[in-house]
């Protein structure tokens, strides 16, 4: 709260009391009677020279009446000035203006306290969302590269399956060949090898035929991996959307209070500068040259 300079009764800054002084009286802090003098030396030296000397016994008269009567005189005018000055210390407008002054610079620093309240719930509210918002983002991110890593895992022993099976049919059909050229080779145990013969073919062909199946069903669940990892992610996004979603809400919900209050901050400042203006205006007439009376208070304005 800034403190403004306490004003003379002509508007300008009010001079140190003390006779010869000039220097300009500091603003006073809080309530009470204003401040007179510039310094506690000031105010010591001017009840110094107001105080009225003991007149000092002379028996043989040589005391100077003109030295005593200046005296006399200069202590009549300090005495004069001070009991003028109490006496406009002490009027009730000033008084009233005082206290309304005083009341005022009170409810604008309630006012100011009630909007960095509110300024701070604010970004409290925002950080803790965006630290949520992270923290689930983070999560996510975890979750879908364990399913990555699970569906890449899957995929390879799928591979590594089929590979296996295609070197055994090979393996097969290898022996196959071999023992169809031994058949071929025994002339005499031909009608033998021929039948040997058919048999392996038949055999590889039901070979072929498993591992065609093998390899249509590891491709099967391939894609069957794929799709559960796809529907995985899907669910994960989901999920993140439905989060984000509550999060953006109650940030909303957390705005929505937080401008009302700031709203309602405003308004109670603005009052304030309203009645502000107001008990100036009193001041003003108040304090001026007595000719003109002071305007009436309007209906919105609540009486001190």
């Amino acid at each position: 709260m800034t403190i403004v300079q306490e004003p003379g009764a002509d508007g300008t800054a009010q001079e140190c009391k003390r006779p010869g002084c000039g220097n300009a009286v500091p603003p006073g802090a809080g309530r009470g009677r204003h401040r007179v003098f510039c310094s506690d030396e000031c105010a010591r030296r001017y009840h110094n020279d107001a105080r009225i000397p003991v007149p000092a016994a002379s028996g043989g008269g040589d005391a100077d009446p003109l030295a005593a009567l200046e005296q006399a005189l200069r202590q009549a005018a300090v005495l004069a000035r001070t009991a003028r000055d109490q006496a406009t210390a002490l009027d009730p407008a000033r008084v009233r203006a005082d206290i309304a002054n005083a009341e005022a610079a009170r409810r604008r620093a309630e006012a100011s306290a009630v909007t960095a309240q509110a300024r701070q719930a604010e970004a409290e509210a925002e950080a803790q969302a965006l630290a949520e918002a992270l923290q689930a983002a983070r999560d996510d991110q975890a979750a879908a590269l364990d399913d990555a890593r699970q569906a890449a895992e899957t995929a390879d022993g799928l591979a590594a399956e089929l590979a296996r099976l295609r070197r055994d049919t090979a393996a097969q059909i290898a022996a196959a060949e071999q023992e169809a050229g031994r058949q071929a080779a025994a002339r005499d145990d031909a009608a033998r090898f021929q039948r040997e013969r058919d048999d392996a073919l038949a055999a590889a062909r039901d070979s072929r035929t498993a591992a065609d199946t093998e390899t249509a069903r590891a491709r099967q669940a391939e894609a069957d991996a794929r799709e559960e990892t796809r529907r995985v992610r899907d669910d994960a996004a989901r999920e993140r959307e439905a989060l984000r979603e509550s999060h953006n809400a109650q940030l909303e919900a957390q705005r929505a209070l937080t401008d009302a209050e700031r709203a309602r901050a405003e308004r109670a400042e603005a009052q304030l500068e309203t009645e502000r203006a107001e008990r100036r205006q009193l001041t003003t007439h108040i304090t001026g040259n007595g000719h003109e009376p002071p305007a009436p208070a309007r209906s919105g304005a609540r009486s001190k």
